[in-house]
Order: structure tokens, then sequence, then C-alpha cells
């Protein structure tokens, strides 16, 4: 599977690009390559962007998009910021507090969470990205602050039930990390997923979607998946992810972002 005219790609972070914020050596030098040969990479992650370490941007990027999907950087200028309107996110944390769910409410400049939520970090031990220390804010009341995703764990309500009890407006997913057990999730708008921040990237630069190679091992990856040109999936993601995959690659351990990039021509 190859292919020389210019594409587009979106590499989703943890379990795909990085493996608990750590790259592979082959993946930022694949990265490096393909911009060299004049493709763009962006990365396409559910990460807000103050979560995004220089390690993680090391490989240097065309553009994020960061919130799964709420938030759009395009060479250095911000295309998108989406934040919960005020009525729902009232609703969302008062249901949180409701059930005492630990809960950050991520924003592109800290992640925010009630007093006592690194204690509840510290607890879960390697489930919690270490980045989460450093951009963490705990001022006591959070109704003033205006997020763009939720990220909960701890909860004794389960996702069905989370999902009924927030209503169709607000979507909740399973979480994005592998190992943070059945009690945790994210809750985003519900007309917010990836794809959307992939189509505002391809409407600014005048490039159809059938130019997108997205790659990507998650719940919230499923609808770039769906959008793009070609489609790239993790072994082991959920089989509605795999279904819509041209290409199944290894994760970060066994060097799949490079192994794709290869396959499919992107290395020059």
């Amino acid at each position: 599977m190859t292919g020389s005219s210019p594409r587009t790609v979106f590499l989703d972070v943890d379990g795909t690009y990085a493996d608990h914020g750590t790259v592979p050596p082959a993946h930022a030098a694949a990265v490096r390559a393909a911009r060299r040969a004049g493709h763009r990479v962006l990365l396409c992650t559910g990460r807000p962007v103050s979560m995004l370490t220089d390690h993680l941007l090391d490989a240097g990027f065309d553009g994020v998009v960061a919130s799964a999907g709420a938030y759009v950087r395009l060479d250095g200028a911000v295309a998108e910021d989406v934040r919960f309107p005020a009525d729902l996110a009232a609703g969302v944390l008062a249901l949180l507090d409701a059930h005492d769910v630990a809960y950050l409410l991520e924003t592109p400049d800290a992640v925010y969470g009630p007093v006592g939520t690194d204690v509840r970090l510290l607890r879960r031990g390697a489930a919690a990205p270490p980045e989460i220390a450093d951009v963490l804010r705990m001022p006591g009341d959070l109704s003033g602050v205006s997020f763009a995703k939720v990220s909960y764990f701890d909860s004794p309500v389960p996702l069905d039930v989370m999902r009924a009890q927030l209503g169709s407006r607000i979507g909740v997913l399973p979480s994005s990390y592998a190992d943070t057990g059945t009690g945790s999730g994210e809750i985003h708008l519900a007309e917010i997923t990836k794809a959307v921040g992939i189509e505002i990237v391809m409407r600014h630069l005048s490039s159809p979607l059938s130019d997108v190679v997205a790659v990507g091992d998650g719940h919230n990856d499923l609808e770039m998946l769906q959008c793009a040109g070609t489609g790239v999936a993790v072994e082991g993601a959920p089989p509605g992810l795999l279904a819509e995959a041209d290409l199944v690659v290894p994760g970060p351990a066994g060097g799949g972002v490079a192994q794709a990039f290869e396959r499919l021509g992107l290395l020059g």
C-alpha cells in the first residue's frame, strides 16, 4: 500500500503515538520523515493542549486537534476552541458531585478538579498520566471554569446510567486510557468528535477528506477513522474501530505508527 501525493495525517496520542506519554524513537523519526517528504502530520487526541508535553510535541507537528475535536490549532493559529455552554456545564458538575465522582475539567491552559483530586489521583498510581500533576488546579469553586471536556474516574455510576442522566446533548465514552477501569470515562458535547476537528483542518487547507490518514486505538477514534480516506487502527482496539480500519498495526511498543507510515508510502 503506497502513495506519493501529499497526505494529512492525524495521530491519536495515548496507545497510538505514545505509551503512557513515552514516544518511541521510531515514531518521532517517522513523523519527521513524513513531514520532510511533504506530508502534514497533526496530533489528534482526547487530551487538552495543556497536557501535551514538550516530549510529545518534540518531533514537530503541523498542528493539533485536542480535547477530542473541541480545540484545533493549525500552523500556530487557533482555528476552533469550543467549550461547554454554561447550563450544560452546571448540570455535569452537579451530577458528578452528587455521586462523589472524581473528575478533571479540561481546558487549553490547565485541568481543574475538586479539592482532593490530587489525592484521589495518587491512589490510582501509574494509571494517572504524570502530566496531570503539572497542570492540575484545585481552586475550590469550579463554577466559573470554562471547559471543553471532562475526564472522570472512581465513579460508582455505570457509564450507561451516567449517559442517560446527562441527556442527549452530552456524550459519554469509556476512558481513552486502557488501564483506568470501568469507573472511568470521558464526557463531551455530543456534536463534538475528532472528525469535527479534522474537517475544520481540511477546510482550512482546502483539501478533501480522501487525503486524510487517521491512526487511533480508542473509542473516541471511531469517527475520525470513519471520515478518513485511510483509517489505521492499533491491534487490540475496540471491534468497531477495527472494522473501520484499512490497515491494522501494532501499538507503540511494536512501532506501529512507523510501520503504518512505511506501508502507506509516507516516508519519502
